[in-house]
């Protein structure tokens, strides 16, 4: 039971803001289409204004009225070369991908980010776009932001097998293969997401201006399911959410845990598919995530991991090194944050090991986010089980990805 008495059950409806993943590809393919592209449900958090604010900066002219987003695409050859250096904030991916196009880009950029994002490698996405024909002019350590970089047109065409899955990397050189002089293919060693191909082949090659709904972000969604599974007497629904079959390992963990996820309204728009969510409190049985379904659910891992203290036995996430390379340390602050609250729990160099006991009090948590969102989020899931007190610093960083994060759960307690 929870630590804190008569906690209040989560129960209703909500939406949470659009896939942050789908948002970024729907403001850069939409940017290099040739003429204006509707995005309707376009993530608010501030990831997605640094793509924005970046595709502005390069001329490209963007507009929010009446609930959509017209993004006044200029074609493939329209970007024009910005004045100051292009700041992607917090944002791993925007920096990413924006790299894939700016290597077609025949003029000199600078990419630049905050502390936590100029913490995180790019050689990943930088060795193959030089095999490209990309330019690193300046990189600090030859893998960190500042980044200035320098594109061509056209760009070689090549085959790429990248030594990990991810979908930042294949994406990035997919982006730069619009610019290059023959087929562009990338092999992984496992599945990643796959919204980039997706979009592509809604909106074709080279990429034709038509209307684009961003499903829910299925990440913020979990949040809204964890709550439920963490509060006793909860059933929460949240609706029109993507349920991209690369990004389901956290469905998937969730049955593994003994909690069934309920699927309706499925359906599929502009290439991706969605469904309305729900799930009910019950009990919680430990679990194993390793391998393909890590990838699945890499963003999900920390939620995972916080739900797993309260199922009763032991946890393990395997197979997660990615998650040392993210907005934070996040095998790390994971671990940190558990044992915060007085959960047992231990760092794996390739995961996280959590002792879980449902009959064990919580007591108030401390923990400081270092600007990570996922990991503040997971604070204040625990921190509604847990005796008052809990201080989470760094808590303003769950605004790059999900504003409405606070008044979607007070929604839910009031429901």
């Amino acid at each position: 039971m929870p630590s804190k008495p008569n906690v209040k059950p989560l129960r209703g409806v909500v939406r949470v803001p659009g896939d942050k993943s789908i948002s970024h590809r729907s403001l850069m393919l939409g940017a290099l289409c040739d003429g204006v592209v509707e995005v309707t449900g376009l993530g608010s958090g501030g990831d997605n204004g640094s793509t924005a604010r970046i595709l502005k900066q390069l001329g490209v002219t963007i507009e929010a009225e009446d609930g959509a987003t017209r993004v006044h695409g200029v074609g493939l050859d329209g970007l024009e070369a910005p004045s100051e250096p292009l700041d992607c904030g917090n944002s791993g991916t925007t920096m990413r991908l924006m790299l894939g196009i700016l290597a077609g880009q025949p003029f000199e950029v600078t990419l630049v980010g905050d502390d936590s994002l100029s913490s995180r490698p790019m050689r990943r996405v930088l060795d193959p776009l030089k095999r490209m024909g990309l330019e690193v002019v300046e990189a600090r350590d030859g893998t960190y932001a500042p980044l200035r970089v320098r594109g061509k047109r056209p760009l070689t065409a090549m085959h790429y097998d990248s030594p990990v899955a991810s979908a930042q990397v294949k994406s990035c050189i997919m982006l730069a293969g619009l610019y290059a002089d023959g087929q562009t293919t990338v092999s992984e060693p496992g599945p990643s997401r796959d919204h980039t191909e997706r979009m592509l082949a809604y909106l074709g090659t080279p990429p034709a201006a038509k209307p684009l709904d961003v499903p829910g972000d299925l990440s913020s969604a979990a949040f809204m399911l964890g709550a439920a599974l963490l509060v006793p007497g909860s059933r929460v629904t949240v609706d029109n959410v993507g349920v991209n079959p690369t990004r389901t390992g956290v469905l998937d963990a969730f049955e593994a845990m003994g909690i069934g996820v309920e699927q309706s309204n499925v359906h599929v728009r502009c290439g991706e598919p969605r469904a309305d969510l729900t799930v009910a409190h019950g009990p919680l049985a430990p679990f194993t995530i390793a391998g393909a379904l890590t990838v699945r659910a890499i963003d999900e891992l920390p939620l995972l991991a916080t739900i797993a203290s309260q199922a009763a036995g032991m946890s393990e996430i395997r197979d997660a090194e990615e998650l040392r390379v993210k907005e934070s340390d996040r095998i790390a602050k994971t671990v940190e944050l558990l044992q915060s609250f007085g959960v047992a729990a231990e760092e794996l160099e390739d995961g996280i090991r959590v002792h879980g006991d449902p009959n064990k009090p919580l007591k108030a948590g401390r923990i400081d986010a270092h600007g990570d969102h996922r990991i503040a989020m997971c604070a204040f899931l625990l921190a509604r089980i847990a005796p008052d007190g809990t201080v989470i610093d760094g808590a303003d960083s769950i605004n790059s990805s999900f504003p409405t994060f606070h008044s979607t759960l007070e929604a839910l307690a009031g429901g």
